[in-house]
C-alpha cells in the first residue's frame, strides 16, 4: 500500500512495551481468563463456528473468518481452533494447517477482483515477558485496502486515523463473497 513499485514486504517487530492495540487484546483476554478460566478468542470462535455467517475456510486445527468488528473492507483474521500462545506451540500438522489457511484467504483475495490483491497482515500473540500469560490465544490479521473493485482503495486518512473506523461492507457480506470463490 502506498509503494510506487509493487513488491512483498515483512517484519518483525519486537520491542520491550506492549503497542496500543495488543495491550488492549492483552488485558481483555486476561479479564475475560481471570472470570471464565477459558480463551475469550477460543469461546468467540465456537460462537462463529455454530452461526457459520462469517466463516470463510476451516481445517482440522484453523479458522478464517470475518470478524463481526471488521474495519477494513475484507478484514479477516486466522486463528487456531484451540488455545494456543503464540506459533512455537504449533505441531507439524498445525504448522502445515496454518499454511493452508493463509493459502486459502490470499489466494481467495486475488481471486476476488481478479487481481494481485494487496493487503497487509500481522501476528498477535502472547508476550515474551517470562510470564506464563495463559490467557493469550494468538491470531493472525490481514488488513486489505481494496473494497468495491480491484481500482477503489481504502487508506487510512485523518478521520479514521484520528476519530473513528468507517465499515464499508458488513462482515457477514464480505464473508460470503469470499466463501463463494471456493
Amino acid at each position: 500500500m502506498g509503494c510506487s513499485n509493487p513488491h512483498p514486504h515483512g517484519q518483525i517487530w519486537s520491542q520491550s512495551t506492549l503497542p496500543n492495540e495488543v495491550y488492549k487484546k492483552d488485558q481483555q483476554q486476561r479479564a475475560y481468563f481471570d472470570k471464565n478460566k477459558t480463551s475469550l478468542l477460543g469461546d468467540y470462535l465456537q460462537q462463529e463456528l455454530a452461526a457459520k455467517e462469517r466463516i470463510i475456510f476451516e481445517n482440522d486445527d484453523f479458522v478464517v473468518f470475518i470478524p463481526f468488528w471488521a474495519v477494513w473492507p475484507f478484514e479477516s483474521m486466522i486463528a487456531p481452533k484451540k488455545a494456543q500462545k503464540n506459533i512455537l506451540e504449533l505441531s507439524d500438522v498445525e504448522a502445515n494447517n496454518y499454511a493452508e489457511a493463509i493459502s486459502v484467504i490470499t489466494q481467495l483475495y486475488d481471486k476476488l477482483f481478479n487481481t494481485s490483491f494487496p493487503y497487509s497482515s500481522g501476528i498477535h500473540q502472547s508476550p515474551t515477558d517470562g510470564e506464563e500469560n495463559e490467557h493469550w490465544h494468538w491470531h493472525m490479521s490481514f488488513y486489505p485496502p481494496l473494497l468495491r473493485s480491484a481500482t477503489v482503495k481504502k487508506f487510512m486518512v485523518g478521520y479514521e486515523m484520528f476519530g473513528s473506523p468507517q465499515r464499508d461492507i458488513t462482515a457477514e457480506i464480505a464473508a460470503k463473497m469470499l466463501r463463494d470463490l471456493i
